[in-house]
């Protein structure tokens, strides 16, 4: 998390690197495979997200 948010590029301020936290959580999420996972995204492993009610 430091290395690929944090410390990902040079922020302003503070205040810039925690506005830039939800869109890369976001990214982690929803978009980026873990090999952990097989190759899945954390939120397609949890069954209870908004509109995955199966």
């Amino acid at each position: 998390m430091l290395e690929e948010w944090a410390y990902i590029r040079p922020y302003r301020s503070e205040a810039e690197r925690v506005a830039a936290f939800p869109d890369w959580l976001h990214a982690y999420n929803h978009h980026r495979a873990a090999t952990a996972l097989k190759g899945q995204t954390p939120a397609s492993r949890v069954t209870n997200l908004s509109g995955q009610y199966n």
